[in-house]
């Protein structure tokens, strides 16, 4: 079988694109992302109310990764034989228990429960999405839809920082938590409407992910996925003490920074469709080149001026934009035959690069300050970016088709 072949014998036939479907998937994200950091910005009262350390209570987002993390790797072969639209709709009824157990909870251990119903949620739903995407539009409009699926992360990560914080001052973080609710009983309610029935098309035992780990060029990818965001959340986790205490940054200057890299990360996202649609590798290539770049480049001309830097962390933004969208459009291109499985994998790394970022951005911190952050950070980028240029695959290997070949030929 030639290449050629075997990429038309995983063609899907033509589909009518349901766009619609995809904005509820779009809220769906937004509303679970929104969730996830929103103790971030309401840490202090959260504490002070359930009489618990703010590091206690700074585990209900610890706890929600990891749960995450399980949840992605296993939600193929739980629901294997279950209808995908009944799935989606059971993941935001979770969430919607989850905030609510949130809202009332007595102690640490309620909070913690609740944190943990999101994981299962916030995991498993990014594991179905690009899967679900691909069979909600046609294979042309894949590109946009992840776009467009994707920009609810940026839209949620600025509501739950900035919104989450002063709406917690205004009437409690309760009452938050209880508006979040609010906005996940909306969410159903759009899905409920709009997502069609959507039978699986194939079972996906457990083993599925060690067979889709095993065909050509996968662990190249997924080590590139590591590096890629471990870079980036070594850099993020540490941006404030660099715009303070590097950029000599006060608190309006801080927030307007803070801001422009959200609104460029939303116009990343937004653009990483029609990058998508001319090429993938470049893509794919492109952005941890810039963000490794930027790494380095702060680590050694920062401070020079404070517009300087602030231009360069937005910037920073809107590459790590197209990220996201860059490797789940990957995903549904290299194993479109077992998206799923390959979707829990891509959770599952992104989880433990969250992770892994924090604790080198730590340890580099403790080392070398926060220059030393953005050099590590940015030596990772620039790895990742070489990995992508000499090992990624960006189509299905042929039958008996090795890595050398293919890199060769792309």
């Amino acid at each position: 079988m030639t290449t050629q072949d075997a990429q038309h014998a995983t063609d899907k036939p033509p589909v009518p694109s349901r766009w619609l479907a995809v904005f509820s998937l779009t809220m769906g994200v937004f509303s679970l992302v929104m969730a996830e950091f929103l103790p971030a910005s309401l840490l202090t009262p959260m504490a002070d109310s359930l009489a618990i350390s703010e590091g206690q209570a700074g585990q209900a987002v610890t706890v929600t990764a990891v749960v995450a993390l399980l949840s992605g790797l296993l939600v193929t072969s739980v629901t294997q034989r279950l209808d995908r639209r009944h799935v989606l709709l059971a993941f935001s009824g979770l969430m919607i228990a989850a905030n609510l157990l949130v809202a009332y909870s007595p102690d640490l251990i309620w909070l913690l429960a609740g944190r943990v119903l999101l994981g299962v949620a916030l995991g498993g739903f990014w594991a179905l999405s690009a899967a679900t995407v691909m069979r909600l539009v046609s294979e042309h409009d894949v590109p946009r839809a992840l776009s467009l699926l994707f920009t609810g992360v940026p839209i949620a990560t600025i509501s739950a920082a900035a919104l989450g914080s002063y709406l917690g001052d205004l009437v409690g973080w309760r009452n938050v938590f209880l508006l979040a609710t609010a906005i996940s009983v909306l969410t159903l309610v759009f899905q409920y409407i709009t997502l069609p029935r959507m039978t699986p098309e194939h079972p996906t035992p457990l083993g599925t992910l060690v067979s889709v780990m095993k065909r050509p060029g996968m662990v190249v990818g997924i080590v590139a996925i590591l590096l890629v965001f471990c870079g980036h959340f070594a850099f993020f986790t540490y941006v404030r003490p660099f715009l303070e205490g590097v950029s000599h940054m006060g608190i309006n200057a801080l927030s307007s920074t803070l801001l422009a890299f959200g609104v460029a990360n939303f116009v990343g996202t937004l653009a990483a469709g029609y990058l998508l649609e001319r090429s993938l590798r470049l893509t794919l290539l492109l952005m941890p080149l810039i963000m490794g770049s930027l790494g380095w480049l702060l680590a050694t001309l920062g401070g020079f001026s404070m517009g300087t830097d602030a231009l360069m962390v937005a910037l920073w933004g809107f590459a790590f934009g197209a990220v996201p969208v860059a490797w789940s459009t990957w995903i549904t291109r290299v194993v479109p035959d077992e998206a799923e499985s390959g979707g829990g994998l891509i959770v599952a790394s992104i989880q433990l690069a969250i992770a892994l970022g924090a604790a080198v951005g730590g340890v580099m911190f403790d080392i070398g300050g926060v220059l030393g952050v953005c050099a590590t950070a940015g030596t990772l980028l620039l790895a990742a970016a070489a990995l992508v240029l000499v090992g990624v695959r960006t189509r299905p290997a042929a039958a008996g088709e090795d890595d050398t070949a293919v890199v060769a030929c792309q």
